[in-house]
Parts: structure tokens; sequence; C-alpha cells
């Protein structure tokens, strides 16, 4: 079974990423996936120090976040646009999965992983720009990214109190992302 690990770039209480990733998170159920669900909040990891992690090692939940990586086959991410790039929580927590074990491949957390990246900020263009730069440090790690990325402008107005959105086709084309990031990983592991 296809296993994805779903988290958003944000450790707001009532994140809009956070419902974003959480509907493409259903999709990718529906089409037959286990889906991780986890929050960032739950993670708190130390900025990352290479003079920190030489005296303690690994923080204990930067590696219980590295861990869920390793176990996955693919990844949902949403995250906010925060001028014009991601956010620090998402780069951070990035950072320390890619941190090797011993006798580990270089950057087994990310090698031969495939992601579906989405956007959502209160906005026009949703985050957009944002996206281009996870996309990049993404595929600099070796994640595949799929082309299909979306960002969701104008987020206040997008999601009903239940976390479900309030447009039906947007709802649709959110769960497909989960759903086609499912289809790709079936493909590629033949």
């Amino acid at each position: 079974m296809t296993k994805i690990l779903a988290f958003a770039g944000s450790t707001r209480k009532d994140s809009f990423n956070k419902k974003l990733v959480k509907v493409a998170a259903m999709g990718a159920q529906e089409a037959g996936a286990e889906v991780t669900y986890i929050d960032l909040a739950d993670f708190p990891m130390p900025l990352f120090d290479e003079d920190l992690e030489a005296e303690k090692g690994m923080p204990e939940h930067a590696q219980r976040f590295k861990n869920l990586m390793l176990e996955s086959d693919g990844f949902l991410i949403s995250s906010p646009e925060y001028n014009g790039a991601y956010s620090a929580v998402l780069k951070n927590a990035i950072d320390w999965a890619s941190r090797g074990a011993e006798g580990e491949p270089i950057l087994a957390a990310f090698r031969g992983k495939t992601a579906s990246l989405m956007a959502t900020s209160p906005g026009a263009i949703g985050g957009l720009r944002g996206l281009g730069a996870l996309s990049t440090l993404l595929s600099g790690v070796g994640v595949l990214i799929l082309p299909n990325q979306k960002a969701v402008g104008k987020a206040h107005e997008k999601f009903n109190e239940d976390g479900t959105m309030t447009s039906e086709k947007m709802q649709a084309n959110v769960m497909k992302m989960g759903a086609d990031l499912v289809a790709t990983i079936e493909k590629l592991q033949g």
C-alpha cells in the first residue's frame, strides 16, 4: 500500500494550509493510500545547527519527523508564503530531515520520493510565489515534484467551518491532487 505523509509548513492553529493539505489527503485516502497527517506544531525543533547536532545528536522531534518521511513513499505539502518563499518552520524541518545517520544513504528521507505541492493565502495569488522556491528546494534534495501545483487565493473565503472547501469544484480539484500523487507513485513503483 502506498504511504503518504501529509503536512503543512505552518504551526498556526487555524492555518488555511493545514485545511488545504487535509483536503488533498482525503483524495489520497480515497485512492487507496495510507495517509499520515501530521502537524509540525507537534514536532518542535531547534533551529538547525551543526554544532548542536555534533554535541547532542539529532533532536527527538526532528528524528521522529525524519522517520515518518523515511517510511513514506510520497508527500503532500501545503506551505504558506512568507515574503515570496516557503515558511521558516518548513525549511528547518527539511534541513533536519536531510541529515544522514551513520551507514544511511545521503538524503535518504527524500531520494526516490514524490510530492505534490500546494499553497493558500488570503492574498489574490494564494502563495504561488512560494511554490516555485519550495519546488526548487525539494527537487534539489531528490524529490520528484508533480507539475499540478495549486495555489488557492482568498483563503479566508474558501473553507467551511468543517474544513471542506466552499466550492465543490475546488474541493474535487484539490482531492484529485492527492489521488494523482498516489497514481504516480504506483506507476513509478511498477
